[in-house]
């Protein structure tokens, strides 16, 4: 049975759109030359990889000559807010509380950041 297609971002999904995010738009090309050589993906893996996050929503193309030329048709922080909320949804049964609540009580949260949150919590208390 075929595996369905999930509207999160795998993990070589992210990589190839840290490139597109950093760089604006590319060509397969261009984006084989921006990864890191480790792990390796071939020009036709990249090419799946890419057409995959176009039927996702993700990626758009334009033709250039002979090359497409990709753009991501989603941003950096979108893209993470879903990331998140999907977590949420399926860890935490939608409860943003739960989900605070596990990081704070995560014993190596780094005190800076600790603060940080009290500051934002601070923030958004309604008056």
């Amino acid at each position: 049975m075929a595996r369905s297609r999930s509207a999160t971002l795998t993990e070589a999904e992210l990589r190839i759109m840290n490139v597109l995010w950093d760089r604006g738009s590319a060509t397969v090309h261009e984006v084989l030359q921006a990864l890191p050589v480790q792990p390796a993906l071939a020009y036709n893996s990249i090419l799946t990889i890419i057409r995959i996050l176009e039927k996702k929503g993700y990626v758009k193309h334009e033709k250039d000559k002979r090359a497409h030329v990709y753009t991501a048709s989603v941003d950096r922080k979108d893209a993470s807010r879903f990331e998140v909320r999907h977590l949420v949804s399926r860890f935490f049964g939608n409860s943003d509380e739960l989900l605070v609540l596990n990081i704070l009580e995560e014993k190596s949260i780094d005190p800076d950041e600790l603060q940080r949150l009290r500051e934002l919590m601070d923030r958004s208390k309604p008056e």
